[in-house]
C-alpha cells in the first residue's frame, strides 16, 4: 500500500540574505513570499511521470464567427488592450499570506504590463463547460482568455473547434515541457494547449474521527454513511471503483466494466452512504465535517491542512489511484490571445513553476522546475505529490482515451446515477 501523505506543521528557518542571493534576482520577491506562506508545508524521477502522463494525452464584432461550419477566431486586440482574463480551479495558483493577491502573477504585469483578472471558476469540468457551450459554438467571446480543462475535455474543446492555435513564437519556453507531455494524441505537437498541472486522484480523510483507508470499500463502512463523497469527475471516481474491482482503466474494457462500477456508485448514493458527489467544492464539507471520507485530490488535502489544522490525511487505494492532468487552452472568441500566450510562457519558466508547485503541491510539467525548487524550498524536491518516483507511479493508472460515442454514453449513465 502506498504511505498516507501527511505534512507535519513544524517551522522553518528564517529565509537569509544568502539564500536570497542564490536565487534569480526576477524571482527573489515570490521565493520570499512562498516561504512565508508555504514554508511549514512538507512532504524523482520526471522521466517516469513523464511517460504516465503522455498517456494522460488521451458578441462584438471582434468575436470569433462561424463560416461553413468552422469558427474563425476573434480578432486579437492585445497590443492596444494589456489584459488577460483567466478562469481556474480553485486552489491552484501561489497565494500571498493573506490570500488576497497572487504573487506570480503580480510579478507578470510587473515584467509585462499585462493586467491579470483571475477567477476560480471551474468547479467541474462538465459544469463549467455547460456554462460557455452556446457562447463557444457561435464563436462568441465567453469573457475568459485561457480557460483550464482536464485532458479529455480539453480534447473535446479542440476537437470541436472551439479553441485557437498557438503561435509558438510567442511561447518560447513551450520548450522546457517534460517530453512525453509535448505530443499528446489529443493535440499533437500541442498546437492548442499546454499543460498547467497534473495530479492524483485517491482517497481522503479526517484522521481525527476516521481510523486509516487502505481501500475504495473502506468508505463504504456503516460508521460512515452520510459522511462520504465522491467527485463528480466521472473518471476519478469510476476510476477507483473499477480498479477497485480489478480494472486496468489504462487497458481494454467496456461496458460490462463500466456497469460494474455504476452499480456500485448507485447503490451507495441510494443507501445514503454518500452524501453528495461534489466538484472542488468538497473540500468545504471535510473543513466542516459534514463530509469525513472522500475521494479526493491529491493536493488539494495538503491545501487545506495548511489552512485547517493538519487533520486529513491523502493516500492512493491498494488498488490505484488515478493520474490526470489539465491544461491551458485559449478560447475560440478571445481577443487577447497574444497576451494569452505571454503569460503561459511565463509559467513555463523553471523558477516561476517552481513557485507555483510548491504552492499548489501538484506535478509540475516544466523541466528545471525540480532543479529550481532546490533554490526555494530543498525539501519539497523528494515530495511524491510534486515530483514522484518511479515506485509511487506504479500505484497510478490513467484513465483510457474514449471515443465520442463511449464518451457520450458513459457520461450520460454517470450523471443519470448522480443526479445531474
Amino acid at each position: 500500500m502506498t504511505p498516507p501523505v501527511r505534512r507535519p506543521r513544524r517551522p522553518r528557518r528564517p529565509l537569509t540574505a544568502g539564500d536570497l542571493a542564490a536565487v534569480p534576482p526576477h524571482v527573489r520577491p515570490l521565493v520570499a513570499a512562498q516561504l512565508t506562506r508555504r514554508g511549514v508545508l512538507r512532504g524523482a524521477g520526471v522521466l517516469g511521470v513523464g511517460g504516465l502522463l503522455a498517456a494522460c494525452g488521451t458578441g462584438s464584432g471582434t468575436e470569433g464567427t462561424s463560416t461553413a461550419g468552422t469558427l474563425t477566431p476573434a480578432q486579437d486586440r492585445s497590443d492596444t488592450e494589456k489584459v488577460v482574463n483567466w478562469a481556474n480551479w480553485t486552489l491552484y495558483l501561489d497565494q500571498s499570506e493573506d490570500g488576497q493577491s497572487y504573487p506570480t502573477l503580480e510579478a507578470f504585469t510587473e515584467q509585462t504590463g499585462i493586467e491579470v483578472t483571475y477567477s476560480e471558476d471551474i468547479d467541474g469540468n462538465d459544469s463549467y463547460y455547460g456554462k460557455i457551450q452556446g457562447q463557444l459554438a457561435n464563436g462568441q467571446d465567453i469573457g475568459q482568455d485561457i480557460v483550464t480543462f482536464t485532458d479529455w475535455m480539453a480534447a473535446r474543446m479542440i476537437r470541436q473547434g472551439y479553441t485557437q492555435e498557438l503561435d509558438e513564437a510567442n511561447v518560447p519556453n513551450k520548450k522546457n515541457i517534460l517530453p512525453n507531455l509535448a505530443d499528446v494524441d489529443f493535440d499533437p505537437g500541442r498546437r492548442h494547449s499546454l499543460t498547467w498541472q497534473s495530479g492524483f486522484a485517491g482517497l481522503a480523510w479526517n484522521t481525527e474521527k476516521v481510523p486509516e483507508m487502505r481501500s475504495v470499500e473502506d468508505l463504504w463502512r456503516p460508521e460512515l454513511r452520510g459522511r462520504v463523497e465522491v467527485l463528480d469527475e466521472m473518471r476519478d471516481t469510476m476510476g477507483l471503483i473499477m480498479m477497485s474491482q480489478g480494472v486496468d482503466i489504462s487497458g481494454d474494457w467496456g461496458e460490462d466494466e463500466f456497469a460494474a462500477a455504476l452499480a456500485v456508485l448507485e447503490e451507495q448514493i441510494a443507501s445514503g452512504q454518500i452524501r453528495q458527489v461534489r466538484g472542488n467544492s468538497y473540500k468545504e464539507d471535510l473543513i466542516s465535517e459534514d463530509a469525513l471520507a472522500v475521494i479526493g485530490w491529491s493536493g488539494d488535502i495538503t491545501q487545506i491542512n495548511f489552512e485547517n489544522g493538519d487533520k486529513w490525511a491523502f493516500a492512493l487505494p491498494e488498488s490505484g489511484g488515478t493520474l490526470w492532468s489539465d491544461n491551458l487552452l485559449v478560447p475560440i472568441g478571445s481577443p487577447h490571445k497574444k497576451n494569452a500566450e505571454t503569460l503561459m510562457n511565463y509559467y513555463y519558466d523553471p523558477e516561476v513553476a517552481a513557485q507555483v508547485a510548491a504552492w499548489v503541491n501538484y506535478i509540475s510539467p516544466v523541466q528545471g522546475a525540480r532543479e529550481a525548487m532546490e533554490a526555494i524550498d530543498p525539501e519539497l524536491v523528494d515530495d511524491p505529490l510534486i515530483f514522484p518516483t518511479d515506485e509511487y507511479l506504479q500505484n497510478v493508472q490513467v484513465f483510457r482515451s474514449l471515443e465520442p460515442a463511449e464518451e457520450q454514453q458513459f457520461n450520460a449513465d454517470f450523471q443519470a446515477v448522480i443526479g445531474n
